[in-house]
C-alpha cells in the first residue's frame, strides 16, 4: 500500500493512505468499498501501540494498513452498527486478537459483540495516547465519536456518520433515527465542547474543522438534515 505524507484527508478506495503526523499521534486514513468508507488507523508514535477505527470491507486492506504501524492491532472501534462500516469486522477482529469497542445501544446489531461497550464519557488507553467518547444519537442509537486532544491545544474527532462537510448524518433511513436527537446531540455534544480548530474525520468522504461548519449550524436546523 502507497502512502501519502502531505495529508489532504482525501482518499479513495484502492488509492494511497493518507499519513498525518501529530507530535504524539500518528493518524492514517484510507478509504475501501463502493461506499468509500473511510477506515482510520491510529499509532501512538511513544509505544507503537494502534487502534483501528471501522473495519468496513476489505479486511485485506485494513490488516494492510495495520501493518503500515510497524505493530499488532490492540484496540478496534465500532463507530456505529451499519452494514457498510462493519462488514470486515469479524475477520480483522479474529486475525488481530484486537480489543473490540461499540457503543452500548448499537452492541447488540454487530456482527462482533464488543469486549467494551462504550457510554458517554468512556475513555479509551492506546499507548500514551487518550481518546475520549461522546455518544452522539440519532444516526443510530449508539454512534460513538473519539476525541484526541492534541500536544497544540487542537482536538481531533473521529465522528463516524454522525457529522460530515455540510452536514449531521442521514436520519430518514431507519425507524430508529430522529434528525432533532442527532441535531441536538451534534451541538451539546460536539460544537459547545470543542472549538473551532478541531478538526473532524468522518466515517465517508473529506475531512473538516468546526471552524468551516459551525457557521451553517441553524441552516441545518432550518433544512431538517
Amino acid at each position: 500500500m502507497i502512502e501519502e505524507t502531505e495529508y489532504t484527508g482525501a482518499v479513495t478506495p484502492g488509492g494511497a493512505a493518507q499519513v498525518r503526523e501529530l507530535e504524539h499521534l500518528t493518524i492514517r486514513k484510507m478509504a475501501v468499498s463502493e461506499m468509500s468508507n473511510n477506515v482510520y488507523l491510529l499509532t501512538c508514535r511513544s509505544t507503537g501501540e494502534q487502534l483501528l477505527i471501522d473495519a468496513a470491507d476489505d479486511a485485506p486492506r485494513c490488516l494492510e494498513l495495520v501493518a503500515l504501524g510497524g505493530q499488532r492491532l490492540a484496540h478496534l472501534v465500532t463507530t456505529h452498527r451499519h452494514w457498510d462500516h462493519v462488514r470486515a469486522l469479524a475477520e480483522v477482529a479474529e486475525e488481530t486478537g484486537a480489543r473490540t469497542y461499540a457503543g452500548a445501544d448499537d452492541a447488540d446489531h454487530l456482527p462482533v459483540a464488543p469486549d467494551v461497550p462504550l457510554e458517554q464519557g468512556d475513555r479509551i488507553r492506546c499507548g500514551e495516547v487518550e481518546l475520549e467518547v461522546s455518544v452522539v444519537r440519532g444516526h443510530t442509537p449508539g454512534s460513538v465519536v473519539l476525541a484526541y486532544a492534541a500536544a497544540d491545544g487542537s482536538t481531533h474527532l473521529f465522528t463516524g456518520d454522525t457529522l460530515f462537510p455540510g452536514g449531521v448524518g442521514a436520519t430518514d433511513r431507519y425507524d430508529y433515527q430522529d434528525f432533532e436527537t442527532l441535531y441536538q446531540d451534534v451541538v451539546e455534544r460536539i460544537f459547545e465542547v470543542y472549538d473551532d480548530r478541531t478538526w473532524f474525520y468522518p466515517g465517508h468522504g473529506d475531512d473538516s474543522t468546526l471552524a468551516a461548519e459551525r457557521p451553517e449550524l441553524d441552516s441545518w436546523r432550518e433544512r431538517g438534515w
